[in-house]
Formats: C-alpha cells, structure tokens, sequence
C-alpha cells in the first residue's frame, strides 16, 4: 500500500485500485475535535489497503470538507454542501480515471450521502469503474457517541476531552430523523451528541476500527454496486 500523495508518477502503473476517504468538519459534541470523521475515514481507509495487500492500492489524501449542513447551527462546522461535494466527487473521479482501474469512496459521514449516491450514479453511466462503501458496522451509534468516541480513543486521544464527555439525544435515530432533516442536529441534541460516549475506550475503538476496515475489504474483494453505487455483497443483491 502507497499513499497516493507520496507516490510519483512512474510508481503509478496497471491502473491500480485507488481509495479515497471522505470525512467532514463538522461539531462532535463537546468532547471530540471537529474532524473527528476525516480522522476516521483516513484510518478505516488506510487499514482497507493493507488488508488489499495482494493488490496495488493507492489511498488517496482524505476530503476533509464535506456537506454538514445539518450541523451549522454548532460553531466550527465548515460544510462545502452537497452541490459542490457532488461536483468534486465527479471531476475528481473522472481525472484519477485517465490512470486508475478501480475507484471505490469510503465514506465517514452521513452527510455526504447525497452527493455521493448522486455522483457515483453518473459517473457510472458515464462508463467510470467506481463505487463507494460507508465506514459502519454492528451496533454503531449516530454521531459523537459511544463508537466514534472509542476510535478516537484509540487513532488520536490526545483530542479527546473526556471531562466533557456527556450522552446526548439516545432516541432511535428513526424517531428523529424528521426534526433532524428540517430543522438540523441542534434542534434535536443541545450538545450536539447522538448516542451517549459513556463507557467508551481504545480497545472497542481498535475492535470497531477492524472491523468496518474488514469488511469493505471483503467487499472490495467479493462485492456488487447496487443502484446507488454501493457496494453489497452479492448474495444480499440476489435476495
């Protein structure tokens, strides 16, 4: 596995497998650092690689900015929105396209659903080889909670401020997601939380890091797109 940021042109040949993780700036609670997705994407990407080690991958450098309009009423959050994500995701595609075989886009952030389903979609009806994967898993909280709390414990815990640590709105996310879309994250959680970050630490956080990592490389591996790009696996598309 190479960085794509520290390759050089020769080191790019028979149109490798590219990764390129998607995060955002955006609030998480009181407690963790606004870049909390980025910081997630780019290891759940990194970790994908060498798991693909039996192919040449490049990791492309994270696209930090993302659509986080939901979050704006919190201070810090820098959202670029869903038009011009959706813009960048295609021109980006379709350059890395002239050199690279297979595109997929790991994504950490909710936000940029849109855009990337929207992106994805043409990009392959214009004939692109490019799918996306969302960083997720078994029992993974909304935002700011237990899970993303425990990754960030074990990636970079020196951000996390854990006395300020505090749960927030824990209804089921289907129950707000009316209120959430309308009138955004603030107006459902004070905080800014979704989920309740008690109990969090490093280890569920490298459990849970292996995990979304393993499978969207067996994904990767052994996977389909379904109509939005998505990558499923090819029993669940057949069902």
């Amino acid at each position: 596995m190479t960085t794509l940021a520290a390759a050089t042109w020769p080191d790019i040949q028979d149109r490798p497998l590219v990764l390129v993780p998607l995060g955002s700036i955006e609030q998480h609670g009181p407690h963790l650092p606004l870049d909390t997705d980025a910081v997630i994407a780019e290891a759940v990407t990194t970790r994908v690689a060498k798991l693909l080690r039996d192919e040449p991958v490049f990791v492309a450098p994270v696209l930090a900015y993302g659509a986080s309009g939901e979050h704006q009423t919190f201070a810090g959050t820098s959202s670029i929105g869903t038009d011009a994500l959706r813009l960048l995701l295609v021109e980006l595609v379709r350059s890395m396209s002239t050199w690279a075989g297979r595109i997929v886009l790991v994504n950490g952030h909710g936000g940029n659903l849109a855009a990337v389903t929207d992106a994805v979609a043409r990009l392959r009806d214009e004939g692109h080889d490019v799918a996306w994967a969302p960083c997720t898993g078994d029992d993974v909280d909304a935002h700011a909670g237990y899970t993303e709390t425990s990754l960030m414990l074990y990636l970079r815990p020196s951000a996390v401020r854990l006395d300020r640590a505090e749960p927030g709105e824990t209804a089921p996310l289907e129950e707000l997601w009316p209120t959430l879309i309308r009138d955004g994250v603030g107006a459902v959680s004070a905080n800014g939380v979704l989920g309740d970050p008690s109990g969090a630490s490093a280890d569920e956080g490298a459990r849970c890091l292996e995990a979304m990592a393993a499978g969207i490389a067996a994904l990767i591996r052994a996977g389909r797109a379904d109509a939005r790009g998505m990558l499923q696996r090819a029993e669940a598309l057949a069902s």
